[in-house]
């Protein structure tokens, strides 16, 4: 007679926390099918003798689909959301940049925590909200209500996310106290700056080798890489500092860090990027190189003496993100034609133009790596090098040596090259030197600070560039900003605001056509409704009537207006395509880019 699995209905029973339990309830409820649920329970008896697991993990490990819906895996998310319904709590998916650390380690110990798997997430004024993995067992809750003299609620999140901060969490607040107990309660004075303190029989310093904040600094490195910063703020304050990283442009605060103890951290980072770490009155730029999820990852340091101690900033480089083929800039067809047609010119000078922050680092580093072929000789001068190709022959500026863009361009010219890239044309030696290179024969590359294409024409007259060498070199701009997109995994159709519409199309008026997503905000973006960022581009070509226009005296409005009949596409209107197209929503076309005057 053949043995019974359990896992018919014949047998349901009450819902526990067993895998028999679970898998039963899920076939039950038509999520998986009885023969998958039999062969997961055979496996675990098979391994009996391994340690007990989670029975979600065991079951989210099984590679498992659902019933009838074979591209439909059953993973641990679902599975604990499920769960949650099932058992009447909330879901939680761990955000750790919502979790006040310092805040929720201080309640339990990690023994405590550990021994019944659970995690503080949330400190409220009258409440707790604690995530745990298991819904049916909760003995240590009335136990902690009474030590901590609040009520708890508890909420069902991923017990692998439990386990991982678990250790993270705890980890990080014994090393940031056992820093701050190496640098003794008095030190705190130590670190600033314009605010110092007299401070008598001081026993201890805090060293930037200590192993406690070599513990911190690559939790912070980790965590940053994990999260998809693009740098990482490190600020002074008079008592605690803040830790706060930029992700999809919009900076979110990550940690607080008592100022002696973040001293120590910037102290360790200078070391790794070698810059003096004696010397705090200065600015400084450094550069580390390090290894993150998508392999070799490098950051760009600079230091800025504050009220508190030195402010550091980290923008990170990762290859994977800096240079991308043009498909994923978020260029259109017609606008990617026109970068092709201009790119692929001999000689001439091409500029990019844009906000800091917007992106024209990421074009120009692809531009030249989809140009730097065999029997191209490619050449940048850049301040700093803000990524290491090997395609590339790369300059760095050092001005205390005289080493600057026109004397980099001056050297250049003697190197044989094809292509030359000029990180900013700062002032006239600069333009001077890349308008003697574009006459020459050369395809030149370069950054400006301006609001838009046009204004780029403008700007080099105000340096003091002849506007008929302007006529002769320049063949584009390119100005361009960077917009959040919408999380393709909450995103839904929306109403238009015809308000905003209209004052983001001025004086265009176009009609609102197309698909309009809103943001909605889910676990994937961490409730932002957002989730990446891509290009929004203003192409102008100067054609020959526009260089007609260029004159000493020329009005930025003639050229624009002459551009415009040419079928420059504006910055407004090329955001509004991309709303209309549903990548992104108006409010944060809106937000990067505005209304443009004609």
């Amino acid at each position: 007679m053949k043995k019974d699995s359990g896992i018919g209905p014949k047998n349901v029973g009450s819902l526990d926390f067993s895998l028999i339990s679970l898998l039963r309830a899920l076939v039950l409820d038509g999520v998986i099918a009885e023969n998958d649920a039999k062969k997961v329970l055979a496996r675990s008896r098979a391994s009996e003798n391994a340690p007990a697991k989670n029975p979600l993990i065991v079951i989210a490990e099984a590679g498992l689909s659902r019933a009838g819906m074979s591209h439909e895996p059953v993973v641990m998310e679902f599975l604990v959301a499920w769960l949650a319904e099932k058992s009447g709590l909330d879901y939680l998916k761990i955000d750790p940049l919502k979790v006040d650390v310092q805040g929720v380690t201080t309640l339990v110990s990690y023994a405590y925590a550990s021994r019944y798997k659970i995690l503080p997430v949330e400190v409220l004024a009258e409440w707790v909200i604690i995530a745990t993995g298991d819904p049916f067992h909760f003995e240590w809750q009335q136990e902690l209500e009474q030590m901590l003299r609040k009520k708890i609620r508890r909420v069902l999140a991923n017990p692998n996310d439990i386990s991982r901060y678990l250790i993270e969490f705890y980890a990080l607040t014994d090393s940031v106290k056992r820093a701050l107990g190496r640098a003794g309660a008095t030190s705190q004075g130590g670190v600033m700056n314009l605010e110092q303190m007299l401070e008598l029989g001081r026993t201890g310093k805090l060293d930037a080798n200590d192993r406690y904040v070599v513990n911190i600094v690559d939790w912070l490195l980790q965590y940053a890489f994990e999260q998809r910063a693009s740098d990482i703020h490190l600020e002074p304050r008079r008592g605690n500092s803040d830790v706060r990283f930029r992700i999809d442009g919009v900076l979110h605060p990550v940690y607080q860090l008592p100022t002696v103890v973040m001293g120590a951290v910037v102290s360790r980072l200078k070391v790794l990027g070698r810059m003096d770490l004696a010397e705090k009155r200065r600015p400084q730029d450094g550069r580390i190189k390090t290894k993150g999820p998508s392999g070799e990852i490098e950051l760009r340091l600079s230091t800025m003496p504050s009220v508190f101690g030195e402010k550091l900033v980290m923008r990170i480089f990762d290859p994977e993100v800096t240079v991308r083929g043009f498909s994923e800039l978020g260029f259109s067809d017609k606008e990617l034609g026109q970068w092709k047609k201009l790119i692929s010119s001999p000689n001439g000078i091409i500029l990019v133009t844009g906000p800091t922050g917007s992106g024209k680092t990421t074009t120009l580093y692809s531009t030249l790596k989809y140009l730097a072929r065999p029997e191209v000789n490619v050449c940048t001068v850049e301040d700093p090098i803000e990524m290491v190709e090997p395609k590339l022959n790369q300059m760095q500026v050092h001005a205390a040596i005289g080493l600057d863009f026109a004397t980099g361009l001056k050297t250049f010219l003697r190197q044989d090259p094809d292509i030359i890239m000029v990180g900013e044309i700062r002032d006239l030696a600069t333009a001077e030197m890349a308008v003697q290179a574009a006459l020459t024969g050369h395809l030149v590359f370069s950054t400006l600070h301006t609001n838009d294409a046009p204004s780029a024409i403008i700007r080099l007259l105000d340096i003091g560039v002849p506007h008929y060498l302007i006529r002769a070199t320049v063949l584009g701009v390119l100005a361009q900003r960077l917009a959040r997109t919408l999380c393709p995994h909450c995103r839904k159709p929306g109403q238009l605001d015809e308000e905003l519409w209209r004052s983001l199309t001025h004086p265009w008026k176009i009609a609102p056509e197309g698909r309009f997503n809103r943001p909605v905000g889910c676990l994937e973006c961490r409730e932002t409704g957002y989730h990446g960022r891509v290009g929004i581009y203003e192409m102008f070509v100067l054609s020959p009537a526009v260089r007609s226009l260029i004159r000493q005296d020329c009005e930025l409005s003639e050229i624009r207006g002459q551009a415009v009949k040419e079928g420059l596409t504006p910055l407004n209107i090329a955001g509004a395509l991309k709303v209309s197209s549903g990548v992104t929503s108006i409010e944060e076309v809106f937000r990067v880019v505005g209304a443009v005057d004609v």
